[in-house]
């Protein structure tokens, strides 16, 4: 049976040069980097490494890398670390409605110690509404996290025109973005576009799972919220894992390679996957789907068609697909997202997200559309009304 991945949002493939690197460092080069003796140079060496390769890729300085599990870790350290450590000059956090859940989640934790959250409105297109940013701000605000593309959706939020008013209200409150989605699909220059703190996360860019990156501006305050050896200057402790960020570094420096080439193919097979899927009765794809949106997500809602059942349809046909975030997919629940961009009650359980990589075919984004079209009308004479 043929098998196609379009789940690229909730994990990438690893490329056989990251896995081939991973291997070398676990069972070669497997020393501890704080060690003093040579195989803990070398392993040291892939770290110094890896902080060039991100530092060169962000144009930023070397020591405002840090490696940390993934984007969730590198969220969390952003938004509590930086709340805590800045927390006399106010209370008042800024973000979205339709952020990630380690945004979200971490948002509420936060409100729990005593913190002031708003959550942004987005329009219906899932672009943050700047004129409510500018509402927002106030003397107490501290922090606004702003993702740079929506996960669900694949909305680009408008990152330097808020950055700017962030600033322009008062160059003191930090601005964080959670790029996930979004590096390794977009040249992402912190310094240029005002962000403070940056969040990626290996596993979203064909690198090692549990592996990501936090970007901290050396003049935000932040405070570390894992305790331990001291590692990474103290901002996060525990004994690097050196296979994994040689793998991510080596995942960020080759996504980057033909880039412009790989995103013009992509945005390609997206258009062309959207003027497919836009012939079935009833469907609606969510969000933009122009060349404003990220070049790999579509959502579609296809109604009176449950997700849930469309999804394991074409798992059947070999085609592997999400109805939302993977991080909250087993907790299954409305979503967020399609709520907060307005969508009907007919398409809220409706929707699948099909994400794209580098290895996607027009040969598998065919299969995929034929499947689609055998399988939707079936499905919806069996829907009770």
């Amino acid at each position: 049976m043929k098998e196609v991945y379009l789940d690229n949002s909730a994990t990438t493939k690893a490329y056989d040069s990251v896995g081939k690197i991973v291997a070398k460092v676990m069972c070669e080069d497997y020393g501890n980097p704080s060690s003093l003796h040579k195989k803990g140079v070398d392993a040291e060496q892939y770290i110094k490494g890896a902080k060039e390769t991100f530092a060169k890729l962000f144009k930023v300085q070397e020591k405002e890398i840090f490696f940390t599990s993934g984007g969730t870790e590198s969220d969390n350290l952003a938004l509590i670390g930086t709340a805590m450590a800045n927390k006399r000059a106010g209370n008042h956090l800024i973000t979205t409605g339709i952020e990630h859940p380690a945004i979200i989640n971490t948002m509420h934790y936060l409100e729990e110690q005593g913190f002031r959250v708003t959550f942004l409105p987005v329009d219906q297109d899932g672009r943050v509404k700047l004129d409510a940013l500018k509402e927002a701000l106030c003397d107490e605000t501290i922090l606004v996290s702003i993702m740079y593309v929506n996960n669900e959706i694949g909305s680009v939020q408008p990152i330097e025109e808020a950055s700017k008013i962030v600033k322009a209200y008062n160059p003191k409150i930090i601005f964080h973005v959670d790029a996930v989605q979004g590096f390794g699909k977009y040249k992402i220059y912190p310094k240029k576009a005002g962000i403070d703190l940056c969040s990626i996360s290996g596993h979203k860019i064909h690198g090692p799972k549990g592996t990501g990156v936090l970007y901290i501006d050396s003049k935000v305050k932040i405070k570390p919220i894992v305790f331990g050896g001291e590692q990474q200057k103290n901002i996060r402790s525990g004994t690097e894992n050196v296979p994994g960020i040689a793998g991510l570094a080596l995942a960020a420096k080759t996504i980057y390679e033909s880039f412009d080439e790989k995103m013009e193919t992509m945005r390609k097979l997206k258009a062309h996957f959207i003027e497919g899927v836009s012939k079935i009765d009833n469907t609606m794809i969510h969000g933009r789907f122009d060349e404003s949106s990220a070049p790999h997500i579509i959502s579609v809602g296809f109604k009176d068609v449950r997700s849930e059942v469309l999804l394991h349809a074409l798992e059947e046909k070999g085609i592997y697909v999400s109805s939302g975030s993977a991080c909250a997919s087993n907790h299954p629940q409305v979503s967020g997202v399609l709520k907060g961009i307005g969508t009907g009650r007919d398409y809220l359980d409706s929707t699948l997200r099909f994400s794209m990589s580098e290895f996607t075919t027009l040969e598998e984004i065919d299969y995929t559309l034929d499947t689609i079209y055998n399988i939707v009308p079936m499905l919806r004479k069996y829907t009770r009304h």
